[in-house]
């Protein structure tokens, strides 16, 4: 049956919905709607404009751990297209990916035009049409057809809707028109905003390895390990970004003024620290503490805690006392910093929110409550971590809704 099908958004999730339905179905009226000048701003500047594609995680129930939300509702979802079959499916169409250290994957031209390049034609190919800079005021339910009305005045009907506007509030305010609830949208993916002595003249100095926990009540933890980055404004890096995704909810409640504990040497607590420095003190008396960089952090910061924590930064290890070991000790495993705010991961804006889950049927992500009416991409309380999750909701959920 020949179907008027309308993809309210031109991203990755409306570009790859529209595809994986003209492929399904290719008698259909298929058109992709973009109130921009361009389509698939996101993927221009994904990854510094190399587009993070996608992540090397190829199994289903390792790649949900890695989205603060939807992961349960995803499984299902990455058992019928999953990275693997992202890769794939680019592979198929001439664009070659490569896996970075860290899992992540780009296409081999480093270049995020590659990506572009490659949905755009294969829209094309598959007769779908784009047409941009035409934004959608209303969409209203009539029997069986949705009538989209756009802000120009002109009025068109379809069959089936995708709406895939992102973190757009207008894809909220239609999905609520049409009877959805929405999860009210908040950031996530950020850095955190630190104004703190430590840290002063430090930024630009990392640490492969350290463990944060957010200061919750008694019984709640939220704490990650990883990499982290000093930055002019406060901490960033993979550790800052994952916990700011786990616990956007948390940190939005407490309006971004929350403290943070950092272990620097996440393989040490608080006790054996302090049995390392004494050792210190008996064994390298004579050395000055802040020369001393037998840890596994940057001297410079090896150099400030030492600053903080002792009375007199000059003194040999000989002359620092009980109280001293101990303020240098909680330092280094317990030093307790105050979030004041939080800043931005580069250019690329994730929100946490949207069209709530259980009212979508995963199987084909079509409304549970509006027949007809489907949703793919960041528009649902779907997000994930920084790696290429993000897009491979995309690439799963724009896929479902073609094949539904």
């Amino acid at each position: 049956m020949n179907q008027k099908i309308i993809v309210i958004g031109g991203g990755a999730a409306g570009f790859f919905g529209a595809i994986s339905f003209a492929t399904h179905q290719p008698k259909s009226d298929i058109t992709i709607i973009e109130a921009t000048n361009q389509v698939l701003g996101k993927v221009k500047i994904s990854g510094g404009g190399r587009c993070n594609v996608t992540h090397h995680c190829f199994n289903p129930s390792q790649l949900i751990t890695n989205y603060p939300r939807g992961g349960k509702e995803l499984r299902g979802a990455f058992a019928r297209f999953q990275p693997q079959d992202t890769v794939r499916w680019f592979e198929k169409r001439g664009v070659k990916l490569k896996t970075e250290p860290d899992g992540r994957m780009f296409p081999i031209t480093d270049d995020s035009q590659t990506i572009i390049d490659c949905l755009i034609k294969a829209a094309k190919n598959a007769g779908v049409k784009i047409m941009i800079k035409t934004p959608v005021k209303t969409i209203k339910k009539r029997e069986n057809k949705y009538i989209i009305i756009f802000k120009s005045g002109e009025i068109i009907e379809a069959d089936k809707i995708l709406i895939t506007t992102g973190s757009n509030q207008l894809g909220y305010q239609w999905a609520q028109s049409l009877g959805h609830t929405i999860q009210p949208p908040i950031p996530s993916l950020f850095t955190f905003k630190i104004k703190d002595s430590r840290l002063h003249n430090l930024a630009g100095i990392s640490s492969d390895n350290v463990h944060i926990q957010l200061s919750l009540t008694k019984g709640k933890r939220l704490e990650q390990q990883g990499p982290l980055l000093i930055t002019h404004w406060g901490l960033s890096g993979p550790a800052v970004l994952k916990l700011s995704a786990w616990g956007a909810r948390v940190l939005y409640d407490h309006n971004y003024q929350i403290n943070l504990t950092l272990n620097w040497l996440p393989e040490h607590n608080l006790e054996t620290i302090k049995q390392e420095l004494n050792q210190l003190k008996n064994k390298i008396a004579k050395q000055k503490v802040s020369n001393y960089n037998g840890y596994s952090i940057p001297k410079r910061l090896w150099q400030s805690l030492v600053n903080y924590s002792l009375v007199n930064s000059e003194k040999v290890w000989a002359e620092i006392n009980k109280k001293e070991i101990e303020k240098l000790a909680l330092e280094l495993t317990r030093g307790v910093y105050k979030i004041e705010g939080k800043g931005v991961f580069k250019d690329e804006f994730v929100t946490c929110g949207g069209v709530t889950l259980k009212e979508i049927d995963f199987k084909t992500m079509e409304s549970k409550i509006c027949p007809g009416l489907y949703f793919a991409g960041e528009v649902l309380d779907i997000d994930g971590v920084t790696g290429g999750f993000n897009f491979q909701n995309a690439w799963t959920t724009g896929w479902l809704a073609g094949q539904g």
